[in-house]
């Protein structure tokens, strides 16, 4: 058949990515391996055929990058190279995992399954959403093979490389659910180049103005980074050859991501960030010789600059969870700016790089448990916590973000045993650690022999004592005193156990109440009246207290009047509690009924259609402000900064309900209340300066003023009102020239998290 042009220049541009995956591989490939991934190469080709992305390229680009980061940036193998190379061919194509497996064999149609996406609305219960019952799925295969979590990761990765081409709602919801899942996963993992990378492409699909900002100051400031650096590590250098070691010595900036982040949390600008880069030795020694080498290139460093002993992170003694393994310190140089250097061995800076899989490499090599690491740990936490789960979808993602994610504690037992354990964790959470028995009968702890409650959170280095007595047994309270998985499930098994023998006499109780009022005693209904008393363990908790009577007959009847009363009233907008979580049909319904005719200042969805809406509390967003829509239950479509701390969440969890948004500021906008804060030097004037330029220079109406003045500095928190977002720029800027100011922010005075009430 005759070729275009193309389609030709596109064949050969298929066979080059092909044949530079095979050289990637060539090291390690086995006699045969070369064989099935062609055979998995050309059965791809086949199934992606007639499909093209969104960019135009032919579909069969993403596949061989997947395999392709895969093989050289996770260092993975043969079967992952073939898994990659068909991970979508069962979601996309005829091809089934039956024809996967004759042809491929068990193990490959194993990881295919683990990577293809739940479809249809019909699989999905109560407390669920497609996002979350993926993600469930995917990490459910961390109890039979890892490699599912990081081809998806790969997957993941080239997908947000290539999100250019995508509609703008497309890339913040993918942008979101790599924020909240995949980049914390990826460190999980130990990918800390891949998880830098995620974070870096997250903040420039959702704030591309303050990503190619950072980007462009430091690229400014590159040359004189580099001459920097090479002052700096000219001396150690010179040390190190002398000595006779085999070393490298890198000088990185850090990721855009970690710099903006920094810039927020510590609320300074780019010029006030001083750890813009860090210096990296890495040192080629024996496995038994790592730990002296890398304290002894620390003494190198510091005959040289003084560090500061806040700053020291000894990783090599004590790896972090994800098997990372370094020597960090924070040096004076000779210019008066504080430098983090890191030292450690290649080993150590290959599983930094490449996590898992380099970890498994070297544990082989050694054929010893020498690199029993935490990662080891946290992959059996996790296969326990996978076990034991049977909570819905998006409680399962809350948790395992939770428990897995968050940075680590270091515990002592009394006789030095390290336990490792998530940043908020309490002594109760250590007790149930060391046994169910232990933690139902926790009383209190001793630490540095001081005694402490149950709920005291933990700290770093604590060497921690467990008392017990008897007579303590588990309560309902407890359950907001732990944070690990592992406390929770424990608890709320006691709990059960001791409530089961009343569950029976309670349902009797309520049915009884039901057939005196006249009313079924449905599920619904018992559902409702669960929700009615605010009880976290539904319905069986609700058994429990009727029959122990601490909710009796009367008020059960109420309860119900209640509920019948409001579904009377209210019956078009009735939200059972099943229904929290919309599916995406609901949700369609929702937007039609907020269509509205009147003009708006705000235009929703894709045809751009104006309907009723609500402003965040959260976040408060004002015309200018770069918004989504979030269809809700109760509210309409409720409009969001793309930068609100709960957008994340809502768009990694709830994807199907977000909608575009643009404001029409051609329309007359109304006047919005915004908080700005006001940071400066104390003096006679400074708030009649504040407000000569809002009222007379920048005609700005000032609702309210609060002052807070401390050891010769100011906090002033204005309120005013303004049209859009232009205007606040401008304020702003205007602010910050006056004398004495040292910063000016926008603050969300009644900012909520909205986690819980999706």
């Amino acid at each position: 058949m005759y070729k275009t042009i193309d389609e030709e220049v596109e064949n050969k541009q298929i066979i080059s990515k092909y044949r530079k995956l095979l050289r990637t591989a060539k090291p390690f490939l086995k006699e045969g391996d070369a064989k099935i991934i062609k055979k998995a190469f050309n059965v791809a080709v086949e199934a992606h055929r007639d499909m093209r992305r969104k960019s135009g390229e032919p579909y069969i680009f993403h596949p061989i990058a997947v395999a392709q980061i895969c093989v050289e940036e996770i260092g993975l193998g043969t079967t992952a190279i073939v898994c990659g190379l068909l991970h979508d061919v069962v979601e996309d194509s005829d091809i089934s995992l039956e024809y996967i497996q004759e042809h491929f064999g068990s193990k490959v149609a194993q990881i295919i399954d683990g990577l293809t996406k739940i479809s249809g609305p019909s699989s999905l219960g109560y407390g669920t959403t497609q996002q979350a019952e993926n993600f469930r799925k995917m990490i459910l295969t961390l109890s039979d093979d890892l490699r599912v979590v990081l081809i998806k990761t790969a997957d993941r990765l080239h997908n947000m490389r290539t999100m250019d081409s995508m509609p703008r709602h497309k890339q913040l919801k993918i942008s979101s659910e790599t924020i909240y899942l995949y980049a914390p996963l990826a460190h999980r993992l130990g990918l800390y180049a891949i998880k830098s990378e995620l974070e870096d492409l997250y903040l420039k699909y959702t704030d591309k103005e303050t990503y190619y900002e950072i980007a462009k100051k430091i690229n400014e400031t590159k040359s004189s980074r580099n001459r920097f650096i090479r002052n700096f590590i000219r001396p150690i250098q010179k040390d190190l050859i002398d000595a006779g070691f085999e070393f490298v010595i890198k000088g990185r900036p850090k990721s855009i991501y970690s710099i903006w982040n920094k810039m927020k949390k510590q609320n300074v600008s780019f010029d006030e960030i001083y750890d813009l880069f860090a210096i990296r030795i890495i040192l080629k020694s024996p496995i038994e010789q790592e730990k002296s080498i890398c304290w002894q290139v620390y003494s190198y460093v510091t005959d040289y600059y003084k560090p500061n002993p806040d700053r020291l992170r000894d990783w090599i003694s004590t790896p972090k969870g994800n098997g990372y393994e370094s020597l960090h310190t924070t040096v004076m140089s000779q210019q008066g700016s504080w430098v983090e250097v890191q030292i450690r061995s290649q080993r150590m800076d290959d599983i930094a790089e490449k996590g898992y899989a380099a970890h498994w490499k070297y544990k082989e090599k050694d054929g010893s448990e020498r690199h029993q690491s935490g990662l080891d740990a946290w992959i059996e936490k996790v296969r326990g916590m996978l076990e034991q789960n049977n909570s819905s979808a998006l409680e399962f993602v809350d948790d395992f973000r939770s428990n897995l994610f968050h940075d680590e504690l270091f515990i002592f037992t009394p006789r030095g045993e390290l336990k490792v354990f998530p940043q908020g964790a309490t002594a109760l959470d250590f007790a149930f650690e060391i046994h169910t028995d232990v933690g139902c009968t926790c009383l209190g702890a001793k630490i540095g022999h001081k005694l402490v409650p149950i709920g005291h959170k933990l700290n770093n280095g604590d060497q921690v004592e467990i008392l017990t007595s008897k007579k303590q047994n588990p309560s309902e309270d407890w359950l907001k005193m732990v944070v690990t998985s592992k406390a929770k499930k424990r608890i709320k098994d006691y709990l059960k156990e001791i409530k089961r023998p009343f569950l029976a006499e309670g349902k009797e109780i309520l049915e009884r109440k039901f057939h005196q009022i006249k009313v079924a005693p449905s599920n619904n209904m018992q559902n409702q009246l669960a929700d009615y008393f605010h009880l976290d363990g539904g319905v069986h908790d609700l058994y429990f207290r009727i029959a122990k009577g601490f909710i009796d007959t009367t008020t059960i009847k109420k309860a119900i009047n209640c509920i019948l009363e409001s579904e009377k009233e209210t019956s078009t907008k009735k939200v059972e509690k099943e229904k929290i979580d919309l599916n995406a049909e609901e949700a369609e319904k929702l937007m039609a009924k907020a269509k509205k005719i009147n003009k708006s200042v705000l235009l929703i969805g894709d045809d751009k259609d104006e309907f009723d809406y609500t402003l965040a509390s959260c976040c408060k967003p004002i015309p200018g402000d770069d918004v989504f829509g979030f269809v809700t239950v109760n509210a309409g479509i409720t409009i969001h900064k793309t930068s609100c701390n709960n957008a994340a969440m809502l768009m990694s969890n709830y994807g199907y309900r977000i909608v575009k948004a643009t404001w029409n500021l051609q329309e007359e906008t109304q006047v919005c209340n915004v908080d700005l804060k006001i940071s400066g030097i104390d003096r006679v004037g400074f708030i009649n300066d504040i407000t000569n330029v809002l009222s007379k220079d920048l005609s700005v109406n000032i609702i309210s003023i609060q002052a807070n003045t401390e050891n010769g500095m100011v906090e002033d928190t204005l309120k005013l009102q303004l049209s859009n977002k232009n205007d606040l720029d401008i304020i702003i800027e205007k602010l910050k020239a006056i004398p004495d100011v040292y910063d000016v922010e926008r603050v969300y005075s009644d900012a909520t998290n909205i986690k819980k009430t999706a």
